[in-house]
This record gives C-alpha cells, structure tokens and sequence, in this order.
C-alpha cells in the first residue's frame, strides 16, 4: 500500500512538473510575442486614399532646440529681472556629431550673433522662422496634405509654405520660407527646399545661414502618431561641408487640437518702430 501510495505521488509531482514547464514556456512564448505584435500595430500608420502616409494632422517637437541646435547646459537668461522665467533650459543637441562645421570667418559671426542675440535674433522681432527652424520651435504646426500639395502652417507668426509634389517650377524670388518640392520615397516624405534669403537663424544661440542655403528635409513615420525629422543643411558660403540635425515629431492628439493665432507683430512694434516715433516739440 505505501509502496504504490509513493509511485503516485511521484507520478503527480512528475506531471505537476512538466504541467509547469509547459506554462512557463507558453508564458515566455507570449511574453516574447507581445512586443513584436505590439509594435506591428503601433507602427502602422495610417494611409491616405493614394497610399501614402497620413501625415495630416498637428505635429510638435519636444526639445529645446530653439535655444540651441547644439549640447547646451541651463544658463542665466538675458533679463536679469525675469529670473528663471526667461532662463536658458538645458538640452540635448539635434546636430549629427554635434558639430557645426563653420567656415573660420563664419563662426566669427556666429560668436558675434550668440553674444547680440537679445536684439539681432529674427525671432524676437516676429520675422518669418525659416526652415528648419519652423519646424522645432515651441509652437506646433499643421499638416495639410493632397497629392499634388502639402502645407505646412506653423503657429509662430502664422507662417505658412507650400509642397510642390514632383514638381519642376522654379521660386520667383528668395523668400524666408524658401520654395519646397517633395516627393515621396518609400513612406518618406522628402522635400528640397531652396531659394532662401539670408534673415533666418537656426536657434537663440546665433547659428545662422547665406542666401545659398540648401535644406533636404525627411519625415519618416515611425508609429502613427511620431514622424523622425531629419534635416540635411548646406551652404557653401558659411560651411566646410553639409550637416545634419535629427529629431522626433509627435502628433497633437486632444480632440479640440488646433493651430491658435500667435500673430506676434504687434508684440514687437515698439521694438522695431519706437525708436522712429516722432518726438512730440518743446
């Protein structure tokens, strides 16, 4: 009796034992399944009735590379009085390598603009942000997309472009947005951008550009609500060789979001114009 008592409990110990294995190897199957059916899903975007990625829709990016394209630590801000309400936030760069390649004369001014930024900076006096720069400020932009065009309308300064899908028309003139054609590589979107003046800067920090700024810009989806935005920079007359700033784009997705007015002309008024009001006689 106590000898087939312990032939049983061995064969249920047995079988308890490879019951368990079996669980544990159908938990860690699943367990290695979700990602992989977690990231089909995700990273499946939606498609337009041309098959092309859905980019429409409000896009931000989250960095402070409007202070600086480069590695900068937190800094004292320009208005003493403003204390840490206007300070300069610590941030990661976006530029491949972290270098900018000037040329000597170049960086000179560069050195120059970061030291007179409060009052060189085009952005503190409302002008039109140019590109890429459009694209990271703290303000979101809007996606309208066609086939045969796509525009982009930033917040700041209610600054608008135009996409010229495969498209061989030249710009009439350089402008502060430049003129952008795209095409589509694969679900890459992919526009040059040329025919720009030479009023923009890239950040607060006095990174700048010539007139012969050339920009080739990509947005990828990498889920359906993030795009990775890169950006080729060339411009032969201010650097040694072409350079790159990467980032990741995510889409606005509260309900009531949209594009609010940020006409900031009138905020700078007295700025650009208050020097030139006439003085009133004695």
């Amino acid at each position: 009796m106590q000898n087939w008592l312990r032939v049983a409990i061995s064969a249920i110990s047995k079988a308890a034992l490879i019951v368990g294995l079996i669980a544990n190897w159908t938990a860690a199957l699943w367990l290695i399944a979700l990602p992989n059916v977690s990231y089909a899903q995700t990273s499946k975007a939606a498609r337009t009735a041309d098959g092309k990625p859905n980019l429409n829709g409000i896009w931000q990016a989250l960095n402070t590379a409007n202070w600086d394209i480069q590695d900068h630590a937190a800094r004292m801000g320009p208005v003493v009085a403003l204390g840490a309400a206007f300070s300069i936030p610590a941030g990661r760069g976006v530029v491949e390598g972290n270098e900018i390649p000037y040329l000597p004369e170049a960086a000179a001014k560069k050195k120059e603009n970061s030291e007179h930024w409060l009052t060189s900076d085009p952005e503190i006096k409302c002008y039109m942000p140019g590109v890429p720069r459009a694209t990271y400020m703290p303000y979101p932009f809007q996606i309208a997309q066609t086939p045969q065009h796509i525009l982009m309308a930033y917040e700041f300064a209610g600054a608008t472009r135009t996409i010229y899908m495969n498209s061989k028309l030249k710009s009439p003139n350089d402008t502060w947005m430049g003129w952008s054609v795209g095409h589509w590589e694969g679900d890459a979107l992919v526009v040059d951008v040329t025919s720009f003046n030479d009023q923009t800067w890239f950040d607060r920090a006095g990174n700048f550009h010539s007139d012969a700024l050339h920009v080739v810009e990509r947005y990828t989806p990498m889920s359906p609500d993030a795009l990775d935005y890169e950006a080729t920079i060339e411009d032969p007359k201010v650097f040694s060789r072409p350079w790159k700033m990467k980032m990741p784009l995510y889409r606005h997705l509260e309900k009531d979001a949209q594009l609010l007015e940020y006409q900031c002309v009138e905020f700078a008024e007295e700025l650009l114009y208050g020097p030139l009001r006439k003085q009133k006689s004695k």
